[in-house]
């Protein structure tokens, strides 16, 4: 019987990754990747050559019915994002779907997924938390950033560092400036960073310096009384 297995791949560090993961994915007949030269790497490292197929946000729509016939010819399966679980703010969301319609095995493995070490790390309440992942470039922006603002849970964000500054002006504008966040960037790499304070703090320290690399933004729930 066909089974896809999802398997998440480090955030960063390689080291970062279970027994069972390399397991599957050196048991796997065929790998789906986001970005099949940025799987190689991970690949490379643990000595595994097993083939590869790009899977990713401009073909996994027109591919589906392909990718579906192509794990059906196989026992195992596996997909992996750039980084984390795939389906979380990555592709995998279409093919687990119809692999569900169509009755194909699906095993998701447990393993990193970068909001939560920066939830945890953030010092802000973990106990209920509001996932959102990348807010919209442009149309209904606002509107979700100001549905946000309005919530008791802690936000998690995710974000690009070309709009990192925009999105903390955004945010002082529709939580208050006041309001705390943890930035996280890079993490569990060499230069990971947590930045802690209020937007306006955050806003400050990321004016004078130029920022690469992945970033989460934890905000802090809404304190006010309704």
């Amino acid at each position: 019987m066909p089974k896809l297995y999802l398997v998440p791949t480090p955030i960063g560090n390689l080291e970062d990754i279970s027994l069972r993961a390399l397991r599957i994915l050196k048991n796997s007949a065929l790998i789906f990747c986001e970005d099949t030269r940025v799987t190689a790497k991970l690949l490379k490292h643990y000595d595994i050559s097993n083939p590869t197929l790009a899977y990713h946000q401009f073909n996994e729509h027109r591919q589906l019915s392909n990718f579906i016939n192509i794990i059906k010819k196989h026992d195992s399966v596996a997909m992996v994002s750039d980084a984390g679980t795939p389906g979380i703010s990555d592709p995998g969301f279409l093919l687990i779907r119809e692999c569900i319609k169509e009755n194909i095995d699906i095993e998701c493995l447990p393993g990193s997924t970068a909001f939560v070490p920066a939830l945890v790390n953030s010092g802000l309440p973990c106990d209920r938390f509001f996932f959102y992942g990348f807010l919209p470039h442009k149309k209904g922006r606002l509107t979700a950033l100001q549905y946000l603002a309005s919530l008791k849970e802690t936000i998690i964000l995710y974000e690009s560092p070309f709009r990192l500054l925009k999105t903390l002006e955004q945010l002082s504008n529709c939580c208050g400036s006041q309001r705390k966040v943890c930035v996280s960037r890079e993490l569990t790499k060499i230069y990971e960073e947590n930045i802690r304070g209020s937007v306006a703090e955050a806003i400050a320290y990321f004016q004078q310096k130029t920022v690469k690399g992945e970033i989460i933004i934890i905000v802090e729930g809404n304190k006010n009384e309704v």
